[in-house]
């Protein structure tokens, strides 16, 4: 039986590498192309707890995520032709935002005695051909994330850590809400998100890694 596609901008991604933070992105990213947005937090939290977990691995998990929403709309702002003057300045300053996080969980993981994941090799695909993609696919990528950062929290010990993941959340759930926005979109359109079992998202993401 075929595996129907919900969200084939999360598909098109490709994130290249062996580190377990790589490895961790595109499991969440096939997930949420397979499942729909709902399924990554199950799936983020079997991941994390099968590989070892340790707050941090899960911190450079985090970054991994913050590298890839940093790359996105730096890009953006350098290939999408034609943004309006609105949507140009939400751009940059959630490219601005992503990028602070990416320095703050590098510093905080420094810190803490550990080695900052490397920067992933990235490819988004056609999601700048023109405004209307960029503005959907950042949707869904700001709703991989928020989701990410909920189904890795219950897993983290340390109080510094699950407080800087706190502080990021919010702002990740404001961005989504904004590109909503700026989509005619409603910027809340659940209470909760619903979740597949974790073997209905094991067992179809699995024939989508990328070794």
């Amino acid at each position: 039986m075929s595996t129907q596609i919900q969200i084939p901008e999360l598909a098109r991604i490709e994130v290249r590498g062996h580190t377990r933070a790589a490895f961790l992105t595109r499991a969440s990213l096939t997930a949420g192309a397979v499942f729909g947005m709902a399924a990554v937090t199950p799936f983020t939290r079997a991941a994390i707890a099968q590989s070892g977990g340790g707050d941090l691995d899960i911190a450079n998990y985090a970054l991994t995520l913050e590298y890839l929403e940093a790359a996105f709309y730096a890009q953006a702002l350098k290939e999408v032709s034609g943004l309006s003057g609105d949507t140009k300045k939400l751009a940059t300053e959630l490219r601005d935002n992503e990028d602070e996080h990416v320095g703050a969980l590098k510093s905080m993981i420094e810190d803490a005695g550990g080695t900052p994941v490397d920067v992933p090799t990235v490819d988004f695909g056609d999601s700048f051909k023109d405004e209307a993609t960029f503005l959907k696919t950042a949707n869904v990528f700001e709703d991989l994330g928020v989701s990410a950062y909920n189904g890795a929290g219950p897993m983290i010990e340390s109080t510094d850590i699950l407080g800087a993941a706190g502080s990021i959340v919010q702002v990740e759930a404001r961005h989504a809400a904004l590109i909503r926005l700026a989509r005619d979109r409603p910027p809340a359109p659940q209470a909760f998100d619903k979740a597949s079992t974790m073997d209905e998202v094991l067992a179809a993401a699995k024939p989508f890694i990328k070794g």
